[in-house]
């Protein structure tokens, strides 16, 4: 590579050679991927968790291209604007007011200023070892940091940003005791990028019942997790009312779009000039077709079903370790999860970091890839399923981690 920097333009895109041989993709289709050689694999990474129907949707495709015929980049007021902000706020119950974007992290980054200017407080807290965007600001504390630990009596801090503790009830007590002036509190339905670490069991109700008592603002990032567990938001599918969230993601299936989504008098901020916000592409006329048409396909699924498949598979592969002699669990839910080599998923970061295993992940991904499966590379990696996969292809993958668990017994 003479002139793309370091390769790639995401470092999260970066995977080992196999055997000599790099990976390229070359075209990308339903549930498959396939490489430069012409390889077909059945692909657990789908875009990060982007594209959740499948590469290539057929309705989504179609929507794409008959928007971009009509004229892609127009810069004024389009019809399909309004149109995409109905069809997603139609999914996100009270949240119903809608901001286009183009990243996930600007959504966060907009969630973030909205908090400050309606509150007139300056602190945003998020999850240690959480990931809610690559800007400075909440890019503090991400997994693999010191600083997402916590290992000190002192909580640390950049600027406005404080760190909590996930899963802490005590922590998040001890916060807001000790700061007055929390603007917003960042939550995850679930901590992905620290290797899908689920919330216990009332954790996310005590947290957002106290920030609602001193007066911060609920903020939801479900650029990953929303649409994921049922047709709307995860937090709404787990009995969470936040003031304000951000997706992308599924809401696109692959388009590059994300949104802030709020309660109509949080806002009002915009309308009022109290809060600023651009983008040139901000609501093109692609992404907001792209967005109408997850909508629809959304609504056709069976996420019963669709969980009840993801979760079969993680006791398939949990038993074809088993076999080979080898302890793993999955941590997550059915259409997104992450493997141990452990018996027992972590509850925690600090649990996480303990039972992370780089060479186990690494040797997992080689594995797979041998046998016909691409994954997510990296010790909290993730395993997607696609809203569409059929019974063939979660067949294969059964096999292909079945094949792996006999390569890695070696």
């Amino acid at each position: 590579m003479q002139h793309l920097v370091c390769g790639i333009s995401s470092a999260g895109r970066v995977v080992p050679d196999v055997d000599g041989e790099p990976f390229l993709v070359e075209k990308a289709q339903g549930p498959y991927v396939w490489d430069q050689k012409g390889r077909r694999y059945a692909d657990t990474a789908l875009g990060f968790g982007a594209t959740f129907l499948g590469h290539t949707d057929p309705d989504v495709t179609e929507a794409v291209r008959v928007a971009m015929e009509r004229g892609s980049m127009p810069a004024y007021a389009h019809a399909l604007e309004e149109e995409a902000a109905s069809s997603l706020a139609a999914h996100t119950k009270d949240l119903s007011k809608v901001i286009f974007l183009n990243s996930g992290s600007e959504a966060v980054h907009l969630a973030c200023r909205t908090a400050r200017a309606v509150t007139g407080r300056r602190k945003i807290v998020k999850m240690a070892a959480g990931y809610d965007g690559w800007f400075d600001d909440v890019a503090f504390g991400n997994a693999g940091s010191q600083e997402a630990l916590m290992g000190s009596n002192v909580r640390p801090s950049n600027g406005d940003t404080l760190l909590l503790r996930f899963n802490d009830v005590a922590d998040a007590e001890l916060l807001f005791s000790e700061c007055n002036d929390v603007a917003a509190i960042v939550l995850e339905p679930m901590m992905a990028n620290a290797g899908c670490v689920v919330a216990k069991p009332g954790y996310l109700e005590h947290v957002v019942s106290l920030a609602r008592k001193r007066g911060a603002l609920v903020i939801m990032d479900e650029v990953l997790m929303g649409f994921r567990l049922h047709p709307g938001l995860a937090s709404h599918h787990l009995g969470i009312s936040p003031d304000l969230a951000t997706v992308g993601k599924a809401i696109g299936n692959g388009y590059a779009v994300a949104a802030l989504v709020g309660h109509p008098d949080i806002m009002s901020a915009f309308e009022d000039k109290r809060v600023a916000r651009a983008g040139t592409y901000s609501g093109n006329p692609v992404a907001c077709a792209a967005v109408n048409a997850s909508m629809k396909v959304v609504d056709t699924i069976d996420y019963a079903a669709l969980r009840q498949a993801g979760d079969a598979l993680r006791e398939t592969i949990r038993v074809s370790f088993e076999e080979n002699g080898a302890d793993v669990v999955t941590s997550g839910y059915g259409t997104v999860f992450t493997l141990w080599s452990s018996r027992s998923a972590p509850i925690d970061y600090r649990e996480a970091v303990q039972k992370a295993d780089p060479s186990f992940s690494a040797n997992m991904h080689i594995a797979l890839r041998r046998a016909g499966v691409m994954s997510m590379f990296g010790t909290y990696g993730r395993h997607y399923i696609s809203a569409r996969n059929s019974a063939p292809v979660m067949q294969q993958l059964a096999e292909g981690f079945a094949s792996a668990a006999q390569q890695l017994a070696v």
